[in-house]
């Protein structure tokens, strides 16, 4: 069985967010997460080819990219194409996705990808591609390369793949008609008994739960309005006081902008563990653009800006303890009396 296998600038070793715009190239030889995997399976699988590219320069041209990757697999005769893993990676997880995606839908061949299970791709992506599910941080990798391995094992063996509970990957929302021995109602009662035992059961319609979120009223007078700034872009004072982790944050803060007409990148700097870091250090406005605020509080088209910004980093960040910030920094800013968010990202 023969391999295409893509990695991104990093785990191909040729640099992190620095050469985040590295241009799409191929390896003839397995290198990186391609040479772990291929220390986990026998001879009758080989690596041909390893497409290797920037998180970026894929995002910024995802098409030639994806055609250039479907062309050299197809030169190159492959069976099976396997992208990452990508773990809680956004940009990685994309162009994993979309690169096993374009291996189901143009080569009709499998496309294997892993990804922690809270990455936004995820939802994207689980539908068209196999996914297994991995740690958010790449100390994980041994353990996700075996999971593919063993994955692709069953693959190539030609043996059919069972649900998701049974086999590892994550759940694709795909119903199949299967026979079973008991009838419908039999199986019904037999779980709601287990459910009111606390016993453990496995429901048959998984139904995902999503918090609706109803829209804030506009602002009533924008030129009477008090305007707040807030930020999961990872900004804050020089050398971190407040220590706000660059991946997984739980905590939030705020900081002091009164009298300040700009922020200086003297002072302020992004521990943001996703995206490039040097143009917000070099400019810290970018992300809580504090200068532009003030220009609109002299022409009347606000009426003030609130004296403190609110920041966290919002990579990889658990949707609880994202919630759980949301509230608090919802209630300070009810307190202080503001009546109205700009919130910006990354």
């Amino acid at each position: 069985m023969r391999i295409l296998y893509y990695i991104n600038q990093f785990f191909a070793g040729i640099g992190g967010e620095d050469k985040a715009d590295s241009s799409l190239f191929f390896v003839e030889e397995p290198i990186g997460p391609a040479a772990g995997l291929c220390s986990l399976l026998d001879e009758k699988f080989t690596v041909p080819v390893v497409a290797v590219c920037g998180d970026n320069y894929f995002n910024s041209n995802k098409d030639e990219v994806l055609r250039r990757i479907v062309d050299k697999a197809k030169e190159y005769r492959v069976d099976i194409i396997i992208a990452g893993p990508a773990f809680n990676s956004g940009r990685y997880g994309q162009a994993c996705g979309a690169i096993c995606e374009a291996a189901a839908k143009e080569l009709q061949i499998p496309g294997i990808t892993g990804m922690y299970e809270d990455n936004p791709m995820v939802e994207s992506y689980r539908r068209q591609v196999y996914i297994l599910p991995t740690s958010a941080k790449a100390t994980g990798m041994k353990e996700a390369l075996f999971k593919i391995a063993k994955f692709i094992q069953k693959i190539a063996a030609n043996e059919p793949l069972g649900p998701a509970r049974e086999e590892g990957y994550i759940p694709r929302g795909i119903r199949k008609l299967v026979y079973r021995q008991e009838e419908a109602a039999k199986r019904l009662v037999d779980m709601l008994e287990a459910k009111l035992k606390g016993q453990p059961f496995i429901t048959e319609l998984p139904i995902q739960k999503i918090d609706k979120v109803a829209p804030a009223l506009p602002v009533a007078s924008l030129k009477e309005a008090t305007i707040a700034l807030v930020t999961t872009g990872g900004l804050v004072p020089r050398g971190n006081p407040d220590r706000i982790r660059s991946f997984g944050a739980e905590i939030w803060k705020t900081y002091e902008i009164s009298g300040k007409q700009m922020l200086d990148s003297s002072e302020y700097e992004t521990i943001h563990g996703g995206y490039n870091p040097n143009f917000i250090n070099m400019n810290p406005n970018y992300v809580v653009p504090v200068g532009i605020m003030r220009e609109m509080e002299a022409e009347g088209l606000i009426g003030r800006l609130h004296n403190r910004f609110y920041s966290t980093s919002g990579v990889g960040a658990a949707v609880n303890a994202c919630q759980k910030d949301g509230q608090e920094i919802a209630a300070l800013l009810r307190q202080e009396k503001v009546d109205g968010v700009i919130l910006t990202s990354t």
